[in-house]
C-alpha cells in the first residue's frame, strides 16, 4: 500500500476535526484558544489518532464512529507534549519545528493549555459512540484515564525523570517506555477495536501491537535524538544526552537499539497474522515507526 498518501488522507481528516472541535468551544479567553490552536495545529504526525482509526478498520468497524475518541487522544498527546516542554521538565524551545508554547506564550498560558487540552479531552471521549453500549462507552472512558494517568503514561514520566543521572536496566527501560510512550498508543489500537465491535481475540491481538509498536516507537525516538539533526525533528537533537537520561542506545549501544526495535517490529506484525488486509495500514506503519526520519 501507499502509506504516504494513506497518512496524508488520514492526517487531514484529523485535522479537520481538529479544528472543527477548536471552533466549537465556547471559551471566554481567546488567548487560551490561540495557545492550544499554536500547540495543537502544528505539523504533528497524528500517529495514535490514526491508530485509533485504522484499528477500527482493521476488526471491520466503521471508523467515523472513533474521530471524537481520537481527537481526544490527539488532545492528550498534544498536553504531554506542552507539558514536557516546560523549563521545570525538558525545557525545550521547539516542537513540531516551531517554538514550544510556553516560548510562544509564557509558561503560566502553557500551563493552562495543557490543562484545558487534557480536561477537554474528557469531554470529546465522553461523546456518543453509536451501537456502543453505556457500560462499554464507560469502561473506555475509564481506560482512557488510566493510559493517560498515574498508572500509564504519568507514572511512566515520573519513572523516566527518577531514572536521569543513573544507569538502569533494560527490564526498567521497557517499564518505563510501557507506560511513558506505550499506555496511549496501546490505549489507540484498543479503544480502535472496541469502537469496531471486535472479538476478543483480535482486542488481545491489538493489544499485543500496541505494546510492541510502543516500544519500538520509543527506541525510534531515543536513536533519532542521537541520528537526527534539529532541522528534520522538528525539536532540539541530542536532548536526551545533555539531561543524561536513560535510552536504548546509551544502554544497548546504537546497533543494539537498532536490533531491539526490529524485534519489536516482528512481534507487532506477528500479533496480526490472523487479520485481513483491512490490517495492512497497521503493518504499513509498524515499519514507518521503525523506520522514520522524525
Amino acid at each position: 500500500m501507499d502509506l504516504s498518501a494513506y497518512l496524508n488522507q488520514q492526517q487531514e481528516r484529523m485535522e479537520c476535526a481538529l479544528d472543527a472541535m477548536l471552533a466549537d468551544i465556547d471559551s471566554p479567553s481567546p488567548r487560551i484558544i490561540e495557545a492550544i490552536r499554536h500547540s495543537l495545529m502544528g505539523a504533528g504526525k497524528r500517529i495514535r489518532p490514526i491508530l485509533m482509526l485504522a484499528s477500527c478498520r482493521a476488526v471491520g468497524g466503521n471508523d467515523e464512529h472513533a474521530i471524537p475518541m481520537a481527537c481526544a487522544m490527539e488532545c492528550i498527546h498534544t498536553y504531554s507534549l506542552i507539558h514536557d516542554d516546560l523549563p521545570a521538565m525538558d525545557d525545550d524551545d521547539l516542537r513540531r519545528g516551531r517554538p514550544t508554547c510556553h516560548k510562544a506564550f509564557d509558561e503560566a498560558t502553557a500551563i493552562l493549555a495543557g490543562d484545558a487540552l487534557l480536561t477537554h479531552a474528557f469531554h470529546l471521549a465522553a461523546q456518543h459512540v453509536p451501537h456502543l453500549s453505556l457500560s462499554a462507552h464507560l469502561d473506555l472512558i475509564s481506560s482512557l484515564s488510566k493510559a493517560a494517568g498515574i498508572t500509564g503514561m504519568v507514572g511512566g514520566q515520573m519513572l523516566d525523570m527518577d531514572a536521569e543521572n543513573r544507569t538502569i536496566s533494560l527490564e526498567e527501560m521497557q517499564t518505563i517506555h510501557r507506560h511513558k510512550t506505550g499506555a496511549l498508543l496501546r490505549f489507540s489500537c484498543v479503544s480502535g477495536a472496541r469502537i469496531g465491535h471486535a472479538s476478543e481475540d483480535h482486542v488481545n491481538r491489538l493489544k499485543q501491537y500496541g505494546d510492541a509498536i510502543g516500544l519500538a516507537f520509543q527506541i525510534a525516538d531515543d536513536i533519532l535524538d542521537v541520528v537526527g539533526d534539529t532541522t528534520t525533528l522538528g525539536k532540539p537533537a541530542g536532548s536526551d544526552d545533555r539531561q543524561a537520561k536513560s535510552t536504548y542506545p546509551r544502554l544497548m549501544g546504537l546497533d543494539g537499539a537498532r536490533q531491539e526495535a526490529q524485534r519489536q517490529h516482528t512481534i507487532a506484525v506477528e500479533a496480526l497474522a490472523p487479520f485481513s488486509n483491512e490490517a495492512d495500514p497497521l503493518r504499513a506503519i509498524a515499519a514507518f515507526i521503525v523506520h522514520r526520519t522524525h
